[in-house]
């Protein structure tokens, strides 16, 4: 059976022979809050709930997560949802007539702006660290504190409260779309519009815009990814002369998007001018960080739209030209882990597709040790390591066994 939060604090607080009231005490969190969580009347906690319990008890913070959620993570890529009931829960509340949820926080204390910034901040971490176990874990608290943060308060503060929900609803969205559950994705970054939308932010609904992009991409709607792409990239288009990196970050990203799309319509020209106008941003942006870029997912940025050129290159059939632009590459901190990863099997598959089938392999056995987690969900992976099998004249070597346990390919 799987363990849950309040199995694992369980088991921690009796080892360290601390009562609950103690407990309580220590971490500075309501002892009802510890009762209900190792009851399991509640699986989750906020993140801040769960950073003083795992101080207090002197251990890390994902000690305290369920396998549930590792379990969803490291699933077979086709098997059942698994770790995901409090998720979905978290997404779709059930409210009555008064439109108040059937179901309130446990924890009286409410959340502040700077804990569930942090929070986010958080979760966004370990995401980009590829631990989608541990951020699964931490979804379902991050939705409901942020849902609860626009609750209880008001004016220009609901405001900034409705953009840090948006970033929660983008980070589910973003995190359910790698593990190929796009129905939920789509509750997730719905929400993330619609909370952007309320917040008045342009930057935090280009945010928005992107994953949902992404997703339609996923689903092979190329025509409305880019018409959206498009359409927002022109409604938050800033004067370059005054553009602050977070506007020309999102901006540009979205162009990004676009190329993506129009590229994989078989409208290449269109994808190089797109290319070329966010070229031309990240050129102006220069090495100016984007404060915002891990919380939004954005990773915009020279390396970023070079990235994009050797993806459009792989699309178009052109693996010669790919690896050549992939040996041009500058690399940039504002690249994301699953961003330089996608691109590393567009060289796997470029060599793949120029017979360097032992190259392929060694960029896929990288790929296995720095980021297993990830590339279990890739089917684009799959497809290559079928490739290499098929391609193959010796008996398949242990590495290509293990990528094919790895990513659910039987040769």
């Amino acid at each position: 059976m799987d363990q849950t939060i309040g199995d694992h604090l369980r088991r921690i607080r009796t080892t360290s022979t601390l009562t609950q009231d103690q407990l309580a005490e220590r971490a500075g969190v309501s002892v009802e809050t510890i009762r209900k969580l190792e009851r399991n009347d509640r699986t989750s906690a906020r993140m801040s709930t769960l950073e003083k319990l795992a101080r207090a008890l002197q251990v890390a913070t994902t000690t305290l997560m369920g396998s549930a959620a590792r379990a969803q993570a490291m699933r077979e890529p086709d098997a059942a949802p698994l770790g995901l009931v409090d998720v979905r829960r978290a997404l779709t509340p059930v409210a009555g007539l008064d439109g108040q949820p059937v179901t309130g926080d446990a924890e009286s204390e409410p959340p502040t702006p700077a804990t569930v910034r942090r929070a986010v901040r958080a979760a966004n971490t370990l995401y980009h660290s590829n631990d989608y176990a541990a951020t699964l874990s931490l979804v379902p608290s991050l939705l409901g504190e942020a849902r609860t943060l626009v609750d209880v308060t008001t004016g220009d503060e609901q405001l900034a409260a409705h953009a840090l929900a948006s970033q929660a609803h983008q980070l589910a969205g973003r995190l359910l779309i790698q593990l190929r559950r796009v129905d939920l994705a789509h509750v997730a970054l719905s929400g993330a519009l619609d909370h952007a939308r309320r917040s008045g932010d342009q930057v935090v609904g280009a945010g928005a815009v992107a994953p949902m992009c992404w997703l339609l991409l996923r689903q092979a709607r190329f025509a409305e990814a880019e018409a959206l792409a498009v359409r927002t990239a022109d409604q938050v288009e800033p004067r370059l002369s005054q553009a602050t990196p977070e506007q020309l970050a999102a901006w540009g990203f979205l162009l990004m998007k676009g190329a993506s799309a129009a590229v994989r319509d078989a409208r290449h020209d269109d994808a190089e001018q797109m290319l070329d106008l966010a070229a031309a941003g990240a050129h102006r942006l220069g090495g100016q960080p984007n404060p915002n870029a891990d919380v939004m997912g954005n990773d915009y940025s020279a390396e970023g739209v070079q990235l994009m050129r050797v993806e459009s290159a792989v699309i178009a059939g052109q693996p010669d030209q790919a690896l050549r632009l992939a040996q041009q590459m500058e690399r940039s901190p504002q690249v994301t882990p699953s961003s330089r990863q996608r691109h590393r099997l567009d060289v796997a598959w470029s060599h793949v597709q120029t017979g360097a089938y032992a190259d392929a392999t060694g960029v896929l056995v990288e790929l296995a040790d720095r980021a297993p987690a990830w590339l279990r969900q890739q089917r684009y992976a799959r497809e290559i390591v079928q490739s290499i099998a098929e391609g193959r004249r010796r008996t398949m070597s242990r590495e290509l066994a293990d990528l094919a346990s790895l990513v659910g390919c039987t040769p």
